[in-house]
C-alpha cells in the first residue's frame, strides 16, 4: 500500500496522485508540486489515503510543500499573465494566416513552460508561429491540439438544460458515452435532442444509464404474456422510469381494459425481457433516418 493524496489543477479537472512525502496535507491546501510539466500549483481535494501500488498508472510524484501565500500571488500573477499571452498568440495566429480556433493558454508554476490549447478541423503547420511565440515568451511553447469536448470544458457554459455544463463545474474526466446509451433510454435519435453544447452526445445520459440497464432486464417485451394481480394478460408498453408495465386484459371475457402494473407485481408466462439494444436494431433505423444518420454518427466522434 501506498500513501497518496490527490490534486487538482483546474476547477474541475483531472485528480492526479502524489506523495505528501511526511508533509501534513489536508483537503483543501495548496501546494506545490512536481509534474511531468514542471513545477505545479495545485489544490488537495482528496486528503492522504492508503491505495494499492497497482492502482498507480505512472510513477509517482511528490509534493514539495505546503503552497505559501506569495505561492498564492505568484499564481494569480500567471493567471494575469495568460490573458496577456493569449493575445499575443491570436495575434500572431491571424498574421500567419492560420487555420485554428485559440481556446486557452497555460503557464506552468515555474514559467518554464507555456501551453497553447487550439482547435482546427485538421493538421496545423504552426512552426513559424512557435518560433515567433518562443521569440516573444523566452520560454519553452508548446502548442497542443484539443477536440471539442474538452475546448466545451475549459469555455464552460449553460447546457440544453438551463444548467451550468457538468464538465466545466465537476466532471474529472470524459466517461466513454456510445449511441446506445441514448437508445437504451427511449431517446429519439434527434441529434438536436441528444447532442450537448459541444455537438457530441451529451455526458448527462452516463449518469442513470446503469439504472436503465438494470430495469430493462425485469421489463417484458410488448406482446408477452403475464400473470398479474388483475389475471393474465398482454403487454402493450412499459415505462422504465415509472417501472411500470401497461397490460391489456379482458374483463367479462369480452370488454378490454387498459392497467399499468408494477413490475414485482408481474410473472412472466410466455415471451422475454427487454434486456439490451440490439445493435442491428440501430443500423436499421439510422438507415431510416436519411440525412440525419450522417449527423448522429458526428455525434460519437471523441466518445
Amino acid at each position: 500500500m501506498v500513501t497518496v493524496i490527490g490534486v487538482r489543477f483546474k476547477k474541475a479537472g483531472k485528480i492526479y496522485y502524489f506523495s505528501p512525502n511526511d508533509i501534513d496535507i489536508q483537503k483543501g491546501n495548496k501546494v506545490i508540486v512536481e509534474t511531468v510539466r514542471g513545477i505545479e500549483f495545485g489544490e488537495c481535494v482528496i486528503g492522504k489515503k492508503e491505495i494499492n501500488e497497482d492502482d498507480i498508472v505512472s510513477q509517482l510524484k511528490s509534493v514539495i510543500r505546503k503552497a505559501t501565500d506569495s505561492d498564492a500571488e505568484k499564481d494569480f500573477e500567471n493567471k494575469n499573465k495568460e490573458k496577456e499571452a493569449y493575445e499575443v498568440c491570436l495575434d500572431k495566429i491571424h498574421k500567419h494566416e492560420l487555420d485554428m480556433k485559440l481556446i486557452d493558454v497555460e503557464y506552468t508554476f515555474d514559467n518554464n513552460k507555456v501551453i497553447f490549447y487550439f482547435t482546427a478541423d485538421g493538421r496545423v503547420d504552426f512552426r513559424e508561429l512557435v518560433k515567433d511565440l518562443a521569440a516573444v515568451f523566452r520560454t519553452r511553447i508548446e502548442l497542443r491540439q484539443i477536440g471539442v469536448r474538452d475546448e466545451a470544458k475549459m469555455i464552460g457554459g449553460l447546457g440544453p438544460c438551463g444548467r451550468p455544463m457538468c464538465c466545466s463545474t465537476f466532471l474529472g474526466e470524459f466517461a466513454p458515452v456510445s449511441i446506445k446509451m441514448a437508445k437504451e433510454q427511449n431517446l429519439s435519435l434527434n441529434p438536436t435532442k441528444i447532442s450537448g453544447i459541444c455537438g457530441r452526445l451529451m455526458c448527462c445520459l452516463n449518469y442513470e444509464q446503469d439504472t436503465y440497464e438494470k430495469i430493462r432486464k425485469t421489463l417484458p417485451i410488448v406482446g408477452s404474456v403475464v400473470d398479474t394481480p388483475y389475471g393474465r394478460a398482454e403487454v402493450i408498453g412499459n415505462s422504465v422510469v415509472k417501472e411500470v408495465v401497461k397490460i391489456k386484459m379482458k374483463i367479462n371475457g369480452t370488454d378490454e381494459e387498459i392497467v399499468e402494473v408494477k413490475i414485482e407485481d408481474l410473472t412472466l408466462v410466455s415471451g422475454r425481457y427487454e434486456d439490451a439494444v440490439n445493435e442491428e436494431d440501430i443500423k436499421a433505423e439510422l438507415a431510416k433516418s436519411g440525412e440525419d444518420a450522417y449527423i448522429i454518427k458526428e455525434l460519437f466522434k471523441d466518445n
